[in-house]
């Protein structure tokens, strides 16, 4: 015996719409959020850059900023996390100077603001070079896979450059890698040594005129290496 047929209705399909509100991960940070952060990774900047990664708490970076210590775990869960934080920050900063360098025209103008911002950066921001530079003098324990993913496209985007301008004859042919290796360990001398360069020179602290002064002897030194010999020489 056949059975009748159904008198069930099919339900109609509701389209999906967006919630009213997304998931935290998917809104965009208040700047009250935003402010907090900065503060939290300018007293850890501090920290890092006078004790290290061993030597650095938690409870001295939030007292620095004026926070709990459970306060602070709320924007950072660890301090291997800020720590990477504060190494991420210095390193897209010295990222976009060398990114600017490949896409400039002049070979004399485009390493001239090269040279000029990274001084600039060890003249405003020493804590920060001084935190990049213990990591890498330790070995880069924790950032090593970073800096070779980060840093190393760039680099070999700026020698490309150096050796188009050989190319056309507008800079002499050197070994470029290594004068970005120079150019690096100068400019971070001015942020790691300040307090033995102010020393030797007789004052509290250097002073943006010292600055001033070491850039123009570098530019100088790497423009007069870089010119290109006379046709026929």
């Amino acid at each position: 015996m056949s059975r009748p047929p159904s008198t069930r209705r099919p339900v109609p399909v509701q389209k999906r719409t967006a919630p009213d509100n997304p998931p935290a991960a998917m809104r965009q940070p208040s700047a009250a959020r935003l402010k907090k952060e900065q503060s939290i990774l300018l007293e850890a900047e501090s920290q890092f850059a006078q004790f290290g990664f061993e030597g650095a708490s938690l409870e001295g970076i939030a007292a620095a900023a004026h926070i709990s210590r459970h306060n602070l775990l709320y924007y950072f869960p660890s301090k291997e996390a800020l720590y990477l934080r504060v190494l991420d920050d210095v390193l897209t900063q010295w990222l976009s100077g060398m990114e600017a360098m490949s896409h400039g025209d002049d070979p004399q103008t485009a390493l001239r603001q090269y040279i000029r911002a990274k001084l600039r950066s060890s003249l405003e921001r020493p804590n920060a070079a001084k935190v990049f530079a213990k990591e890498v003098i330790a070995g880069a324990p924790r950032y090593a896979e970073v800096i070779a993913r980060r840093v190393g496209p760039v680099l070999k985007n700026d020698v490309r450059t150096f050796e188009r301008w050989a190319g056309e004859g507008r800079i002499a042919r050197v070994n470029f890698t290594h004068l970005m290796f120079i150019i690096w360990s100068v400019t971070q001398a001015y942020a790691d040594q300040q307090t033995q360069f102010a020393l030797l020179l007789g004052k509290p602290a250097l002073t943006e005129r010292d600055y001033d002064h070491a850039e123009t002897l570098l530019c100088h030194l790497v423009l007069k290496g870089l010119e290109s010999p006379p046709s026929g020489a």
